[in-house]
């Protein structure tokens, strides 16, 4: 080692292993959590019902929120009232089988719009409309297929407990997807993905998601979702991972026009509930259309 070599490395200190780049990531909070949430999770998506809607409910509710003081930071008046209400009804007529969603969402833009005109200050009224419904479609419409999902095989008369398998299939891929990227990128992460979007998330985090949710979806073909050949279930979970990718982009998107970190505290060693759902804002729609259409 020469001098020069000896002197960098005294002024910046050895390299850190990677096991300590793993505990200055904070992990140590993140399997808290998990060891934590999973399993209540389990509970109340293996009871489905009234008790998972109350959970899906309170989950849009938390992340809407999330979104709309993101947007109060830009300078934004988003009507949050109305949001949540109409974020929370889109996902009591999923349960209810989706009969009148069209309905709500026609009632929520004209309810919106209608709302504007009394305000006394015109200035960004398109603006403050268009981000209060925008909020209502990206957190309460896409977060309401997950309401969708569990109820799925009950709509066509099929096997209530198939809706909790169809679920428990979207969260481990998703949470696939999340952890082999996490570990890929802190372990290897060399080349950035979009910096400009996401400084820290790099090309070997986003091959190693992908590798882990296809990894995961094999797996449940042998398990958690038997109807599906472990080819499809392979396919599917890669898919499925491309799309968590991109909600984490988008809401990282989001949270960096806005210029804040996470959108909240809420959750130890993982930010708010739009941090930690954002991946599953994208899955969920995704493979309920799929199971819809190709399997139930």
């Amino acid at each position: 080692m020469t001098d020069g070599s000896r002197q960098a490395e005294s002024a910046t200190g050895p390299a850190p292993s990677t096991g300590h780049r793993f505990l200055r990531a904070g992990i140590l909070p993140r399997v808290a959590v998990t060891l934590v949430g999973v399993p209540c999770l389990y509970l109340i998506t293996r009871r489905g019902g009234l008790f998972f809607l109350l959970l899906a409910d309170l989950i849009i509710l938390l992340g809407l929120r999330e979104f709309y003081i993101l947007m109060k930071a830009k300078g934004y008046r988003p009507f949050e009232v109305l949001g949540y209400f109409c974020a929370m009804a889109l996902s009591w007529y999923a349960w209810q089988r989706g009969v009148v969603i069209p309905l709500i969402l026609t009632g929520s833009l004209l309810l919106i719009m209608g709302r504007e005109i009394f305000r006394r200050d015109m200035s960004q009224s398109l603006a403050h409309m268009a981000i209060t419904v925008f909020g209502i479609m990206y957190v309460g419409w896409l977060g309401s297929h997950l309401v969708m999902l569990r109820e799925l095989p009950a709509s066509v008369g099929m096997d209530d407990a198939m809706g909790a398998r169809l679920v428990f299939f979207a969260a481990l891929v998703t949470w696939a997807t999340d952890t082999g990227a996490y570990l890929c990128g802190v372990a290897l992460g060399r080349h950035k993905l979009i910096p400009r979007i996401s400084p820290n998330k790099t090309v070997e985090g986003a091959v190693g998601g992908l590798v882990a949710a296809g990894l995961v979806g094999w797996l449940c073909a042998r398990g958690v979702t038997p109807f599906l050949t472990p080819v499809a279930a392979t396919t599917v979970g890669v898919f499925a991972g491309l799309m968590a990718q991109v909600g984490d982009l988008v809401e990282s998107l989001i949270k960096r026009d806005a210029g804040i970190k996470d959108s909240a505290e809420l959750i130890p060693g993982h930010g708010g509930v739009l941090d930690r759902f954002d991946s599953l804002l994208f899955t969920v729609p995704v493979l309920y259309y799929y199971f819809r259409f190709f399997i139930v």
